[in-house]
Order: structure tokens, then C-alpha cells, then sequence
């Protein structure tokens, strides 16, 4: 029997019951043990698009209750807004411009050190499942174990989910038209007036997020004693905005409460830095709403599979010695500045993520103040691997430029982000903000005690032109443009050695791409109802 949304969601919510210098402090004596951590992964997830930072819409009861027991960072960042850039940074605790992993299809070199591989060296067991986005797609970053997800690349071609799509003899059209140029150029004429928020074509147990959680499931039902890390990244709530059919009502369009920072036009500076994926000036708020409906719904779905990990733990008897960490790649603009995903200008609503930590129980030499409460510290998604790393008694690598969150340690002056569009690069204090690009006239500086909402840009302003200056140097120390360097692709670079792994003559290719050809032009005029 199939269960109403309501009611998975309440038999969910019964199940859980419920950069800059390196840290000095000192990692933790390794407990007896060693505590297990769970880091679940969102993608694209607009950091106040959480019921626990406030949203007065969304239900997220099993992050809200991760967020009441442990630690939520109001200004954590993101240090470059594009999926493989920020995942690479966060593995590795270094700036994008450092590891030089700056688009969607480049490598993270085998030399960086990575905070998987330092607990997999330590005799921890690493396993990742969901979406990773790394190239080449089973790249060997530390985890022994890989069970993928992929969205965009030549990784949906490789990876488990795919070919386990193609044995049950189904297509994620959704994803399809909107992930992949050659059949985006074919797409249904509702994709694009919709703005890709349309319910999935795929049953339940076949959407990614469930996929994803089906397989985090197995993992932490293996799990025994300590000294385990997994890491679930989910595809969503990135676009196309897509639930499937058991959550596509989950939200009524018009009872929503419009994001803060809508605007009824597109500003001419962002408009000129890029238009959109889907035109910025065509987003209207009723096409919002119903992207935010949908939007919020596979937030809520990820939800529930959080609730399910959760449920896991503590019926093993593991949740009390677990460390879970929820965060993003990046945020969604959804409608801030009249815009939709990202690519534009590093304004909060894409440059921040939630961060949420929930500490092991046991976890040794955390004052009370670090272990639960509400942050406002700037912080970085850098600094998750030394946090990790030191609970479980390991140093971080001299390479890693983040924090131990649970220590003591001096607040950053500024959170920093670089993006590749327009060459930016972003310093931010806990008031102002310094967005530069290459062209020097597109500068953008505000003051978000006054001006939260970045409506109006005072780079021109003559009261603000020492304090410019100032984040003006600062940027330039942290990163000098004229010495940036190219993204690093090796596509031979060393990948895990499984079963699941395809060959590295790529010699399986062929068969996937001509079968999703042939289902695509064999279903061109599916129905989505």
C-alpha cells in the first residue's frame, strides 16, 4: 500500500523521534571507539530555506531538531558558488584558486590532501553515496566505498544511478532536458515555462533523493562500533525542480511567503553580468510560487530521508556517538534581485549555506558554548574538514586553511568567495561586503547592517571610499588577480578500486548514451500528470 505524503512524513517524524589561518588548537585524544560522522550534503540550498533559520513556510522538523541539539551557523559561506569548485574545497580545507578545481569538469590532484583520506589513513571507513561531481567520476579522494548519483557531466554516464535506471528500464527526463545541452535544445515547451518546475516522470523509489537515502540507509545499517564516515550527498534541491508525484502538493503556491529580496524587476548590473539559465526578466511571481512550492518540497523530501538516517542511528544504538553535519555547495537566489539559480553576482541568498553540527555526546574538550547554540562567526565550508578531522583526534593538514569549529579561535574579519563569471571575488565582514570583478567598474560594496537586502551599491560612495579601500587590499592579499591560475583536469587521475567502477577505457559509454537516446525519442511526448 502506498502512503499519502502526510502520512510518510509523519511516519518519518515517529521513526526519528523526534580562510583564513589554520585552527591552533589542538585535535582531541582519539576516543575509544572513535565517534562515527555522518555529512549529508545538499545541493544548492538556500541557506534560509530551513524551518531552523526561520522560514515560516517549510517543514524541516528533522534538520530543525539536529539544529536544536547541536550547533547552526548564521553566516556560513560557501567559497565558490558552482558544484565541483565548492565540494573540492570543502574535501580539502583550501580556496578554489589553491587546488585549482575551478569548473564543473576538472580534478582534484591526488597530492592535495583531503580530510576523507585522512581518515581513511587513520583507519577510519569512508564511503560517500549520492552526488559527488568529481572528475574523473570514481575520482580516489579518500573514500573506499562510492556509490553515485551524478546530475550534470559525463558522470550521469557513469555512475550507478544511471545504469541502474537503464536495468529498470527508465529515463529521468526531468533531469535530461534541463542537465544536458543536447537534449535542453529539445525540451518541452512547458520545461521553459515553467522554468523547469515540473512534478518527475520517475516513481518514487527512483528519484534521486530516495535512491540516495535508500542507499545511505544500507550504509549506516552496517555501521558497528566507531570509526565510520559517510558522507550522502543529494542531487537536490538543485534544478530542475522536480518532486515526484507523492510531494508535488506538499506546498500551495499561493500561501507562500515571498523569499526576502524580491524585486518586481531585474537589476541592469546583474542583468549584464548574465541573463540566465532561464531568462531573469521573463521570472514572474507566479512562476516563482510555483517554483518555490516545488523548490520547498524537495527540501522536505531530503528532510525525511534525514529523519530515516537518524532513526537508523539511534535504534543501533549510534546516534549519541555520532557527529551529523548538514550543509550546501551554494545557495538559490529563488527570486532574490529577480533572479533564479545561481551564476550572477555572490549575494547572500547564494554565497551563504546552512551549517548545521551535531556533536557526539562524548566528544571531549568542547565547551558548552561550542557544542549547541546559534553562531554568528563567519565561517566557511573550509572549515569542516579540520572540525572533523579534530574530533576524531586527527591534525589537519598544514594545507587546510579552516577552523576547528568547536575550538576556541580568533572570528575571521572576512569570509571570502571567488567565482569564475566576471572573475569575482567577494570579501565579507559581519556589516559590509566587497564584491570585485575584473572589470573594475562592475565593483559592487554594501552596508548590510543598513542595506541586508544589497538594493544600493556605494562603491561610489565618497564616506565609504577608505572603508572600500580596505576590503580592497584585503581581496587582493587573499587572492591577486593577475596571478590566477587554470582549472586542472586529469582525466587519468587515480579512482577507487571497486567493483562498481567502470573501466577506464570508458568503453561503456556507448550503450548508455544510445539507450537514453532512443528512450528520449521513443517518449518525446510523455505526460507529466
Amino acid at each position: 500500500m502506498q502512503l499519502s505524503r502526510r502520512d510518510f512524513v509523519k511516519t518519518g517524524a515517529l521513526l526519528s523521534v523526534a580562510a583564513s589561518a589554520h585552527s591552533s588548537a589542538q585535535p582531541e585524544s582519539s576516543p575509544a571507539g572513535k565517534p562515527n560522522m555522518l555529512l549529508i550534503h545538499g545541493d544548492q540550498h538556500r541557506f534560509d530555506c530551513l524551518g531552523a533559520y526561520g522560514n515560516p513556510d517549510i517543514r524541516t522538523p528533522h534538520l530543525d531538531a539536529l539544529a536544536e541539539e547541536g550547533m547552526r551557523f548564521e553566516n556560513s559561506f560557501c567559497p565558490y558558488p558552482v558544484c565541483t569548485p565548492s565540494r573540492y574545497s570543502l574535501l580539502s580545507g583550501r580556496y578554489v584558486h589553491e587546488h585549482r578545481g575551478s569548473n564543473n569538469h576538472c580534478t582534484l590532484a591526488p597530492d592535495i590532501a583531503t580530510f576523507p583520506r585522512l581518515l581513511r589513513d587513520a583507519g577510519y571507513k569512508t564511503r560517500s553515496v549520492g552526488k559527488m561531481h568529481f572528475t574523473p567520476t570514481y575520482l580516489d579522494v579518500g573514500f573506499e566505498e562510492m556509490c553515485l548519483a551524478e546530475q550534470d557531466g559525463p558522470g550521469r554516464w557513469d555512475d550507478d544511478y544511471h545504469r541502474a535506471l537503464m536495468r529498470e528500464g527508465l529515463v529521468d527526463f526531468n533531469d535530461l532536458e534541463d542537465q544536458r545541452d543536447e537534449y535542453r535544445t529539445r525540451a518541452r515547451q512547458e520545461y521553459g515555462d515553467a522554468f523547469g518546475a515540473l512534478p518527475s516522470n520517475l516513481p518514487e523509489a527512483w528519484h534521486t533523493t530516495t535512491w540516495i537515502g535508500d542507499r545511505a540507509a544500507e550504509a549506516l545499517e552496517g555501521w558497528t562500533g566507531g570509526g565510520n564516515l559517510l558522507m550522502a550527498g543529494f542531487v537536490k534541491p538543485h534544478h530542475p525542480f522536480d518532486p515526484p508525484k507523492l510531494w508535488q502538493d506538499a506546498y500551495d503556491p499561493d500561501k507562500l511567503t515571498l523569499l526576502p529580496g524580491w524585486t518586481e524587476t531585474c537589476f541592469e548590473h546583474d542583468l549584464n553580468l548574465h541573463r540566465g539559465y532561464f531568462p531573469h526578466e521573463k521570472l514572474t511571481e507566479s512562476a516563482l510560487r510555483r517554483i518555490m512550492a516545488y523548490y520547498y518540497a524537495t527540501i522536505e523530501q531530503i528532510d525525511a530521508q534525514v529523519g530515516r538516517m537518524v532513526a537508523i542511528l539511534k535504534r543501533k544504538g549510534l546516534y549519541d556517538t555520532t557527529m551529523i553535519l548538514y550543509t550546501s555547495d551554494h545557495g538559490e537566489y529563488m527570486g532574490f534581485h529577480h533572479m533564479l539559480l545561481k551564476g550572477n553576482h555572490m549575494y547572500d541568498p547564494l554565497a551563504k549555506v546552512p551549517l548545521l553540527i551535531k556533536y557526539p555526546a562524548n566528544a571531549q574538550n568542547i565547551a558548552e558554548g561550542k557544542r549547541r547554540g546559534v553562531s554568528t562567526a563567519l565561517v566557511s565550508n573550509l572549515d569542516v574538514g579540520p572540525t572533523l578531522l579534530c574530533r576524531a583526534g586527527i591534525a589537519p593538514a598544514d594545507s587546510m586553511h579552516g577552523h576547528d569549529l568547536a575550538s576556541d579561535h580568533p572570528d575571521r574579519e572576512y569570509a571570502f568567495c571567488e567565482m569564475g563569471r566576471g572573475g569575482q571575488a567577494m570579501a565579507r565582514s559581519n556589516r559590509h561586503k566587497l564584491i570585485l570583478s575584473q572589470n573594475e567598474d562592475h565593483a559592487l560594496f554594501y552596508d548590510l547592517e543598513k542595506d541586508p537586502l544589497e538594493m544600493k551599491n556605494l562603491v561610489g560612495d565618497p564616506a565609504c571610499r577608505d572603508t572600500v579601500e580596505h576590503f580592497r587590499r584585503a581581496i587582493e592579499t587573499w587572492r591577486p588577480f593577475e596571478s590566477m591560475p587554470g582549472p586542472f583536469l586529469d582525466e587519468n587521475a587515480p579512482v577507487i578500486d571497486r567493483p562498481n567502477v567502470p573501466p577506464r577505457d570508458l568503453s561503456h559509454r556507448p550503450g548508455i548514451i544510445a539507450y537514453y537516446e532512443k528512450r528520449w525519442e521513443e517518449e518525446r511526448s510523455w505526460s507529466t500528470v
